[in-house]
This record gives C-alpha cells, sequence and structure tokens, in this order.
C-alpha cells in the first residue's frame, strides 16, 4: 500500500487548507483500518488530526473539530482533509497515514510542508 499526498503548500490566513490523499495497492474500504491525518508544526511534536474508518465514520482531535472535515471517496480511493479558518500557527509538515487499532500509524504519505502565510 501507498499513499500520496496533494494540495497547496501555501495558504492564506483565514483560508481553509485542502489536502487529498491517494491511496495505492489497496482499498479505502471495509478492512479494518483508519484513515489519518497527523501534523508536525516547527519544532513541536507530532499531532493527530483526524480519522475516517473503513466504514466511513469520522473522528477528530477534540481540539480542533471545530475547525477540520475529514471525508472519503471510495470511487478513487481518496481520503481529504479540510482545516478551516487556518493561521499562522497551523504551519506544519502535514502527513497521511494508515493506521490500525492501538494507534500503530504503519503506512506513511510523504511529507508535505504547509505554510500558512499572506
Amino acid at each position: 500500500v501507498q499513499l500520496q499526498e496533494s494540495g497547496p503548500g501555501l495558504v492564506p490566513p483565514s483560508q481553509t487548507l485542502s489536502l487529498t490523499c491517494t491511496v495505492s495497492g489497496g482499498s479505502i474500504k471495509n478492512n479494518g483500518y483508519y484513515w489519518s491525518w497527523i501534523r508536525q508544526p516547527p519544532g513541536k511534536v507530532l499531532e493527530w488530526i483526524a480519522a475516517i474508518s473503513d466504514s466511513g465514520s469520522p473522528d477528530y482531535d477534540p481540539t480542533l473539530k471545530s475547525r477540520t472535515s475529514i471525508s472519503r471517496d471510495t470511487s478513487t480511493n481518496q481520503f481529504s482533509l479540510k482545516l478551516s479558518s487556518v493561521t499562522p500557527e497551523d504551519t506544519a509538515v502535514y502527513y497521511c497515514a494508515r493506521m490500525s487499532c492501538a494507534w500503530d500509524f504503519n503506512v506513511w504519505g510523504q511529507d508535505t510542508l504547509v505554510t500558512v502565510s499572506s
């Protein structure tokens, strides 16, 4: 299984950050995995943002939930992240990842730097 992220590397403040992860080599549905978004701000630790289950149920980090939406398109085997009302504090390297039970992130996409700046 391989994960490939896509999306803009620069987002103006107050706008919506949108990223898509394309999964190849395996389906995103009906296989027991959760498909996640994670980020790492400069100089900080990894932060889990959200996940969507293989049946399409979303889950969010409580601190970001009000601004976050995760969705999937099973016809294209993709899942996506939207983070609204971004500020410079949302600048980070963003990753998509496959997660099994017990927070085991066993497949990662490539890192994608997203900078929030005007």
